[in-house]
């Protein structure tokens, strides 16, 4: 089972912490940085070289800024990018294998076009990418080994996750923080960081009905079961930014990992407020003839969210929500919050007694 779900992972990707209140002006949201942002590694005070970095394996050095950068990472291209480097390889997750940089961010690469590293995971391809000549190998959101990790630092300097989270349960805003510290871009890093926390606060104040609303994330499995993203993992960590709630029993039963598996027999734990549903056209379908399944109050009174996470249809919000960057939160902020706001108003209309007018969400 667990050999499925990191199949799923790396396939379809099924799978914030809260702002300050907004001020009368709050930054923009993030943007593909502009040429100046990125011909500039360093603060205007000097350079930050060397850099040392804490990470799960250890501890990384960094002489001077990295010119060759590997995204090793699955996500970690975003922040590279939104920092002003572009990344000389990325590596495949799902969707287009020859193309990894989505819509979000390919106004950032200024005419590169990155390598695709096709490497599954669990497995390591030391050769190509020493063959990449790297200067640095970021592998924050990779899930490597301790094994991995000193094949790989015998490449080049490579940059891990922090031990204080599980493995692809690095927050988006420590995920950009500590991948603009070893690109001596950490001021840049703040300014994003900031911006998309002050958007996240807007949108809470926007939308007062989300705060306490039940919200989960959830897959179809083999045999009737289900996925779904525990309060470690960062889609339901975004939308807990936005003022929902993980029920409680859902965040006990995922435990210390960043998901989750129940049975065709508790699918009613998935009965909340609103569903959002990672699942192919042939998924879905499958679903919407699961007699089980379509008893669910929350299917029934239409408060699904069904998104698309295959990477090769027109969906952007899907893979956005994935990916949960700097970059393609404003995907997410765009085009799912609606939804989100949609889903429920549906339900608040259906509480309603007839002909009360509808509260301001």
């Amino acid at each position: 089972m667990v050999r499925r779900f990191t199949l799923l992972l790396t396939l379809i990707a099924m799978l914030g912490a809260c702002a300050p209140a907004p001020a009368a002006e709050s930054p923009a949201a993030p943007q593909a940085p502009s040429a100046a942002q990125r011909e500039a590694p360093t603060a205007a005070a000097g350079s930050p070289f060397p850099v040392t970095i804490a990470h799960k394996f250890g501890e990384t050095s960094i002489p001077a800024a990295p010119e060759r950068v590997v995204a090793l990472g699955y996500t970690d291209q975003d922040p590279i990018l939104a920092l002003g480097v572009v990344p000389v390889a990325v590596r495949y997750y799902f969707g287009d294998s020859e193309d990894q940089v989505w819509p979000w961010a390919e106004g950032a690469l200024d005419g590169a076009s990155p390598q695709v590293l096709n490497i599954p995971f669990g497995e390591l391809n030391a050769e190509t990418i020493a063959a990449l000549q790297p200067d640095l190998i970021v592998a924050v959101s990779s899930g490597i080994t301790d094994a991995d990790y000193a094949t790989l630092a015998q490449i080049a300097p490579t940059l891990a996750q922090s031990a204080d989270y599980v493995d692809f349960g690095v927050p988006w805003q420590e995920q950009t923080r500590v991948i603009g510290r070893a690109l001596g871009r950490e001021a840049r890093a703040e300014e994003l960081v900031a911006a998309t926390e002050a958007r996240f606060a807007e949108l809470r104040a926007a939308h007062p009905a989300f705060a306490g609303a039940t919200a989960a994330i959830a897959a179809p499995a083999a045999d009737g079961q289900f996925f779904f993203s525990g309060p470690e993992h960062e889609r339901q960590r975004v939308l807990s930014a936005l003022g929902f709630t993980l029920p409680e029993e859902l965040a006990a039963s995922a435990g210390d990992s960043f998901y989750g598996t129940i049975s065709g027999e508790r699918l009613d734990l998935l009965d909340t407020d609103v569903l959002l549903v990672t699942a192919s056209p042939s998924e879905r379908a499958a679903l919407e003839a699961n007699p089980i399944f379509q008893q669910l109050g929350v299917v029934k009174a239409g408060r699904v969210i069904y998104l698309d996470t295959s990477g090769i249809s027109d969906d952007r919000v899907g893979p956005a929500l994935v990916y949960s960057s700097v970059l393609s939160l404003p995907v997410v902020f765009d085009e799912l919050v609606p939804r989100l706001a949609s889903a429920l108003e549906t339900a608040r209309a259906a509480a309603r007694p007839s002909g009360a007018a509808s509260p301001r969400s």
